[in-house]
């Protein structure tokens, strides 16, 4: 766009409640938000001025190649862990299916998202910055992004687990040691003894609150753990099903919901 353009942008309606050129409001969002790193909270911040002014209609992107960029920037997502989500594409009509097990998110190639909870927000901003040429989409993983419920583990940690378990075990052994010391010398060494036993005594306390910590760590794990392969099994990794509150997924000429499918 000109600066006559944006000069007269600035004077017509589309222009924001203070006369704001277009092209001063596009510098300022660009000042301001950083589009590398764009994600929900920013997009609920932008007012629609600012949106309009950043998000050009005349050059977005739209079609068959919106939906594949919108794929692979999901893939890419869910293999790091950013977006718990299953990723279908489906081909008649032309569509990106993600979901959860509570939510979803259907995104057409004309950018249009319809769906609800944490996958829609999670995809608005992704189909936003895949429909810009600027940004760069990164390679999409190849495979099944999300794991069996059967192949996640009780849960990680373990190392420091096991050094904690290391540290408690001393600390126990060193206040019986000294316990055991001050009891026996009681009668001999008076006040040493006495200092040995309180000694002895704060060491076995810390030691039972190390014991306390793991024992609480290794359960949250296992609580996790489990909890993250109920969602796995909700969104029908085990069985291959969808939860109920997808909408039809069927194809215009009446065909199965797998045609044209692909699955992440």
């Amino acid at each position: 766009m000109s600066d006559a353009e944006d000069e007269r942008a600035g004077d017509s309606p589309g222009a924001d409640g203070d006369g704001e050129s277009l092209q001063a409001l596009r510098e300022r969002v660009e000042a301001e938000y950083d589009f590398e790193n764009f994600g929900p909270a920013d997009m609920a911040e932008m007012s629609a001025d600012e949106w309009e002014a950043a998000f050009d209609p005349d050059t977005w992107i739209t079609g068959e190649e919106l939906l594949d960029r919108v794929e692979a920037d999901l893939r890419s997502r869910v293999a790091d862990r950013d977006v718990f989500a299953r990723v279908e594409r489906h081909g008649d009509p032309p569509r990106v299916l993600a979901y959860s097990e509570s939510s979803y998110a259907l995104v057409y190639p004309d950018g249009s998202v319809e769906g609800e909870g944490t996958v829609l927000r999670d995809v608005k901003p992704t189909v936003a910055l895949a429909s810009m040429e600027s940004y760069d989409v990164p390679d999409a993983p190849e495979g099944q992004l999300l794991p069996e419920p059967g192949e996640v583990p009780e849960g990680g940690g373990e190392l420091g687990n096991t050094v904690l378990q290391v540290i408690a075990v001393a600390q126990g052994i060193a206040g019986l040691v000294l316990l055991g010391a001050g009891v026996l010398n009681y009668g001999t060494t008076g006040s040493n003894a006495v200092g040995m036993a309180v000694a002895g005594l704060a060491f076995l306390a810390v030691a039972i609150v190390l014991l306390m910590v793991i024992v609480n760590a290794r359960l949250s794990d296992k609580f996790r753990a489990e909890e993250y392969r109920e969602r796995l099994r909700a969104v029908g990794l085990e069985d291959g099903e969808r939860p109920d509150f997808l909408p039809p997924l069927e194809a215009d000429d009446g065909s199965g919901p797998n045609d044209g499918e692909r699955e992440a």
